[in-house]
């Protein structure tokens, strides 16, 4: 491990810092992946379009319609990221680029890259029934890739802990979530790879999966082989193995809150919180980031792997939208742009990739009402602002980093 850890930080500096700086030869990782930070920028043009996204956000967060952070990126460049209002706003705490927010769903990003890293080690075959990794798994057909793009056509899990999980004051846990499906076999929407159902179901399978692979906690594969490599230091992942009781409030620094009426209250703590893979990923903006830059760069995995994830895996549904690839939503009515969004117990995330621009938004809040996600897409599509490349020729990418572009 440290080895590839000592690599991925000396990189993330290089890249950090090469906004300003000429290009720097390429260099090999443990997994010899080509690595080419391509970034020479304009100052001035850099600094115009930090100003104009700044405007922006100090406009939104004036009674603090918005409260949070933000990070934008362009070709692996931090271009911009600040963080605005309260973490707490009963302590009145300020929030920092270092302060972690709950992501939500967009957690799920995190259980997709965890799972294409081990089938990347040979550890993990996509299209393999789960039963060969979960025994008690009651269902057959269900591949890790129906699992991952949402074909999978399970029942929502928290709709059986509704009803089966009797204690609401203890912790219920993934192996808790397979326990109950296996003993109660609730029908499925639909039969494996009939049809598509975003469902939450699939993603904390898929960290099951991830634990009977590796024989580790769900959380500490992702802290070892994702936060550590990257300097993710605010980053963790949170879970209530071998909790009694559900805590009355998560023990963070930023909390989430809520409205009754005009007044934000902190959201409790709750017994589906033990769950992870669906959700329970805190980091922040800074740390985000950094993870964006790991993709832009394939210090995680290949760009052939990157690319499966950017795939629609629903190609003839047409009833919603938007797509599934592996642990992003694929925009239909775009080529290039994956994006996820989170919503759970006073958080809101917004992560935005427009790869053909290789343009990042990434947004999170500790509130449950604010701007809409029109606004964000608007900041990514923007064209009156573009960042001046000082030298054209180096923006040719190599074999080894292609743009990500979904099919």
């Amino acid at each position: 491990m440290w080895p590839r850890f000592l690599v991925f930080i000396v990189f993330f500096f290089l890249i950090v810092f090469s906004c300003n700086n000429a290009p720097i030869e390429d260099e090999k990782t443990e997994k010899d992946f080509t690595v080419r930070p391509v970034i020479s920028c304009d100052t001035t043009s850099v600094r115009l379009k930090a100003e104009w996204i700044d405007s922006i956000f100090t406009r939104m967060s004036k009674g603090y319609w918005f409260n949070g952070a933000v990070a934008y990126l362009e070709r692996g460049c931090l271009i911009y990221q600040d963080a605005f209002g309260l973490s707490n706003f009963r302590t009145k705490d300020s929030l920092s680029i270092s302060s972690p927010f709950q992501l939500a769903s967009v957690s799920k990003m995190f259980a997709a890259m965890s799972a294409m890293m081990l089938h990347e080690e040979g550890k993990l075959d996509y299209d393999a029934d789960i039963r060969t990794y979960l025994p008690s798994f009651p269902y057959d057909s269900v591949t890790v890739r129906l699992l991952m793009t949402h074909r999978s056509g399970l029942s929502r899990y928290m709709t059986l802990a509704h009803e089966e999980w009797t204690d609401k004051t203890v912790p219920m846990t993934n192996q808790d979530m397979l326990d109950l499906f296996a003993e109660h076999v609730p029908k499925p929407y639909f039969l494996p790879d009939k049809g598509f159902h975003y469902c939450n179901t699939n993603y904390a399978l898929l960290a099951c999966v991830i634990e009977a692979i590796t024989g580790m906690q769900y959380a500490d594969f992702v802290e070892e082989n994702i936060f550590d490599p990257l300097g993710m230091d605010d980053s963790f992942v949170y879970h209530m193995n071998g909790d009694t009781t559900v805590s009355f409030y998560v023990e963070t620094e930023v909390m989430g809150h809520t409205y009754r009426g005009w007044r934000p209250r902190r959201v409790r703590n709750e017994y589906l919180n033990g769950v992870t893979g669906d959700k329970g990923v805190y980091t922040s903006i800074e740390d985000l980031a950094k993870f964006d830059q790991a993709i832009t760069f394939n210090l995680l995995v290949s760009d052939t792997t990157m690319q499966e994830a950017f795939r629609r895996g629903s190609p003839k549904y047409w009833r919603r939208k938007n797509n599934y690839g592996f642990g992003w939503r694929i925009k239909e009515s775009e080529d290039s742009s994956a994006f996820h969004f989170g919503w759970w117990k006073g958080y809101r995330a917004y992560y935005i990739r427009d790869m053909q621009a290789q343009k990042t938004l990434i947004v999170l809040s500790n509130k449950d009402k604010g701007p809409g996600s029109s606004i964000y897409w608007n900041i990514v599509h923007d064209t009156t602002h573009p960042i001046k490349f000082l030298d054209p020729q180096n923006l040719e990418t190599s074999s080894n980093q292609k743009p990500a572009t979904s099919n």
